[in-house]
């Protein structure tokens, strides 16, 4: 039985490896585009909720961007610190930015997707950037993004951005994130006019406001923690031109600040992204363990054919696991000295999140309780 589970497994992991090869080929990297130098006015959209400390540093990083012709629609979600406060001096000090302030949450809404939502209701630019409070943008970042937009006639373009994180540890584990995302979600397929899978990222999400219209704005996914990337996938799934970019020497952002950050930060969309079914919970757990994890422990098994299924695993994966760390990040592939460690860590985050998700009644995201009954019920409305 064992020896099946690691060949079939084997199997699998070559048919990623084959699927990857290829589609990382199609990633492009912005740093390679001109810049766009004068052209029609962008509307970037940054909703926070007690952002004190990163808000700042990122504005002022797309304040200095050479495509000036830009707006920014501030938009405070009842934060409880100085968020507001910053935003109204960052509006004192530049015409070009706005600032609202969104007292009471409505029923039905998700605190940061009805911010997006009242700050594109507020947006004049034929495009609108939605961008999260901690992303700090290189100068000709935005520039060279739009020249990209225009040049591929897009609707939707969502770009991976270099993500910052502190000690082996938490590494390790964005690392092993992003990499199970990555295979399982295959982003890179965005970039296929004929498939219809879509993606998002919160760093950096730019549409045309036409097609965001069109689309029906972020009241078709008003109820969803993953709204960055239902945007995408949704957008794509209705027929919207739509690419994924990589600028790591553009764009970066402090993803957590340590390993418990991420499990906490984790715990609003893991369970969402299970669909907020035991089944599917259990079906992932035991998904990494016997994918991600075994091989590493029957490696060392007596049997000679088990032990050399193990080794083609790991192989394999350790290959898979470098193709996409050097494509999407700037960490060292060497990381993987602590995949199967980061296994069991990212086992124990789905196990945490759906647990405390069930023990609550729902996910707690910015000090705000969504109740798991209008999670599901948003979900199936989706």
């Amino acid at each position: 039985m064992l020896t099946l589970l690691l060949s079939l497994s084997l199997l699998i992991w070559i048919v990623f490896n084959i699927d990857a090869a290829i589609g990382l080929r199609k990633l492009d990297a912005l740093e390679k585009e001109p810049a766009l130098e004068v052209g029609p006015l962008l509307s970037i959209i940054v909703a926070g909720r007690n952002e004190e400390n990163h808000i700042q540093t990122s504005i002022s990083s797309q304040l200095r961007q050479t495509y000036s012709n830009i707006e920014w629609i501030l938009v405070n979600d009842r934060s409880v610190d100085q968020t507001g406060e910053a935003m109204e001096e960052m509006k004192r000090k530049d015409n070009r930015v706005k600032v609202l302030h969104i007292k009471e949450l409505p029923d039905g809404w998700l605190g940061k997707n009805h911010a997006l939502y009242k700050g594109a209701q507020n947006a004049s630019g034929k495009w609108l950037l939605f961008t999260d409070a901690d992303v700090n943008y290189e100068t000709y970042a935005i520039a060279k993004a739009l020249h990209y937009f225009e040049r591929l006639h897009l609707d939707h373009l969502t770009v991976a951005p270099n993500l910052k994180g502190q000690g082996f540890w938490l590494k390790s584990f964005v690392g092993f994130f992003l990499f199970g995302f990555s295979y399982f979600k295959r982003p890179w397929t965005a970039n296929n006019p004929r498939s219809k899978n879509g993606t998002g990222i919160g760093a950096f999400n730019l549409v045309s406001k036409q097609a965001y219209e069109s689309f029906g704005t972020h009241e078709k996914i008003k109820m969803r923690p993953d709204d960055d990337l239902q945007l995408g996938m949704q957008m794509k799934r209705a027929g919207f031109n739509q690419r994924i970019a990589t600028a790591l020497e553009l764009i970066e952002v402090k993803w957590y600040g340590n390993l418990n950050e991420a499990l906490v930060g984790l715990e609003k969309n893991t369970f969402a992204g299970l669909n907020y079914r035991i089944s599917m919970v259990l079906l992932a757990v035991f998904g990494v363990f016997y994918s991600h994890v075994l091989p590493f422990f029957t490696l060392f098994m007596p049997n000679k054919t088990i032990s050399l299924l193990s080794a083609g695993n790991i192989l394999a994966i350790g290959i898979l696991y470098r193709a996409i760390i050097r494509k999407m990040t700037r960490f060292s592939p060497w990381m993987f000295v602590a995949f199967p460690l980061t296994g069991l860590i990212f086992i124990y985050s789905i196990i945490r999140a759906s647990f405390l998700t069930f023990k609550r009644g729902g996910i707690v995201w910015r000090g705000t309780l969504y109740k798991l009954s209008e999670l599901k019920n948003g979900n199936r409305q989706d």
